[in-house]
């Protein structure tokens, strides 16, 4: 066994227990740390196999921007964790089952001869590009399901949008044309004490 599988290894039960930590841990905040270790140690992975840009993209964009937010979520809201803990064991063999087909799909796609005869170390050059290739890949051979992807999160996107602006009873709303048309006499009006009226009869007197 050479470094780099050793390394492999190591980097892959980090992420399996930083995993399991996940769905396990009481505080969510802890939850969301353990998540960070998860992306981490993939990032790892993703370098041993030279995908240097998918590496840095996981860590920019969902350790640096996804998991932050999470996290001021997380502790701006008083989430009560008695009841989200109600519904562990009720569905937990859903989980299980779920858990044991995603490991039955990879063991068969992993073992498969067809895996087996492509995946391999390639020696590239030094000027190689991985996130050119990647585009490559993704422009051509898979450019179907890409847009499929896309569309899917543009779907999405305005679902989460309309579902946000939905008309609901007892909640207040901007409306910015009224905003906009708004004069200030409908907003403001100037009231006289009865001690400045003294003051100014006094003065003019």
């Amino acid at each position: 066994m050479n470094l780099e599988t050793l390394v492999f290894y190591l980097f892959g039960a980090i992420t399996l227990l930083a995993g399991l930590r996940v769905i396990t841990a009481r505080n969510p905040v802890h939850a969301a740390m353990f998540l960070v270790l998860a992306f981490c140690s993939s990032a790892g992975i993703w370098l041993l196999l030279e995908a240097e840009f998918l590496a840095v993209t996981l860590i920019l964009v969902y350790v640096g921007a996804v998991m932050v937010l999470f996290l001021f979520v997380v502790m701006m809201l008083d989430i009560n964790l008695d009841q989200l803990r109600e519904g562990f064991w009720r569905w937990f063999p859903f989980g299980a089952a779920l858990a044991l087909i995603m490991v039955a799909e990879m063991v068969w796609v992993l073992g498969s001869r067809t895996t087996a005869d492509t995946v391999g170390a390639v020696q590239h050059a030094a000027n190689y590009s991985n996130t050119k290739e990647l585009g490559r890949l993704l422009y051509t051979d898979y450019v179907y399901p890409f847009e499929l992807a896309a569309v899917l999160l543009l779907v999405a996107m305005v679902a989460a949008i309309a579902l946000t602006l939905r008309r609901r009873i007892g909640v207040k709303s901007q409306d910015i044309a009224k905003q906009v048309q708004v004069k200030k006499a409908d907003r403001l009006r100037i009231i006289t004490d009865e001690s400045e009226r003294k003051t100014d009869a006094q003065s003019g007197s």
